[in-house]
């Protein structure tokens, strides 16, 4: 049983790591301890048929996939690296939406959540209410699966951006980098994170906030570095970090790529205004 919850196990981690995704990301989807999950793929303890079924949904890998003990990725390409190339996190290309999630997208972010009905996406996506349905269980499914799509490309962007970092304060730039990047990129899936979290509840809500939390963490984390390094001043670094990730969500509301700076552009500048409010010492 143990060697068969190992390979199980050893899938899942290869599973994630393809996806982009932290332990404590994919365990908050869940709704479990960073610790379960861990044991979960190291075959520590046996996995039931409907917790694999749970991940094999939070990974969007086939189950059987997960039980031959080799995901998808590895059936590819078995020896090739699942971390993205260097610089890869600055590259956006279109959404992969079904038609029901785009029609939703756009309704939600013209509309807002409460003052939209299936029937309205239905005819949007000229799609029938039945054929919505088959899809996609209910509205809260479809926002639920707008913010997960956000939620994890985040993680995957911020992280492979402090990757490419050569030191604390480098990684802490480019990581604000990536955070404006995608609210400049994907400012209609930034929105909703923004102002439909308040459409969640119970264990969903708490899934949603631990991941914005992970996120919020992973920059906090590296501006700490950068003090403990000598390569920032500033002795109050909480609440510039907060009106830093403040400046980069707050894109969608105004920004606009046909304006006098590019997505590019305005995502420098943002990093190097941080730079500015942490205190950078690198250049004194």
């Amino acid at each position: 049983m143990f060697r068969m919850s190992e390979q199980i196990g050893a899938a899942v981690r290869r599973a994630r790591a393809a996806r982009g995704l932290s332990l404590r990301a994919l365990a908050a989807r869940l709704a479990l301890s960073p610790a379960t999950l861990s044991a979960v793929e190291n075959g520590k303890v046996a996995i039931t048929v409907d917790r694999l079924t749970a991940i094999a949904e939070a990974l969007d890998t086939p189950v059987e996939q997960l039980l031959r003990g080799r995901p998808a990725e590895a059936d590819d390409a078995a020896a090739t690296p699942t971390s993205p190339a260097a610089g890869a996190w600055r590259e956006f290309a279109p959404l992969d939406l079904d038609p029901a999630q785009a029609a939703a997208l756009r309704l939600f972010v013209r509309r807002g959540f409460a003052a939209t009905t299936m029937r309205e996406i239905a005819a949007e996506a000229g799609l029938s209410v039945a054929g919505v349905y088959h899809h996609h269980a209910s509205k809260q499914a479809l926002l639920e699966s707008a913010l997960d799509q956000t939620m994890a490309e985040l993680h995957w962007r911020i992280r492979a951006a402090r990757d490419d970092g050569a030191s604390p304060a480098e990684r802490f730039a480019l990581m604000v980098e990536a955070l404006a990047l995608y609210h400049a990129h994907r400012p209609d899936l930034a929105f909703l994170g923004a102002s439909e979290m308040r459409s969640f509840e119970g264990a969903t809500l708490d899934r949603m906030r631990a991941s914005r939390n992970e996120l919020q963490h992973l920059i906090d984390e590296q501006a700490e570095l950068a003090v403990a390094a000598g390569e920032f001043s500033n002795p109050q670094p909480r609440p510039a970090l907060r009106a830093i990730s403040t400046m980069c969500t707050s894109l969608p509301q105004w920004f606009r790529p046909t304006g006098e700076l590019s997505t590019a552009q305005i995502a420098r500048e943002f990093a190097r205004l941080a730079l500015g409010m942490m205190g950078d010492t690198r250049s004194a």
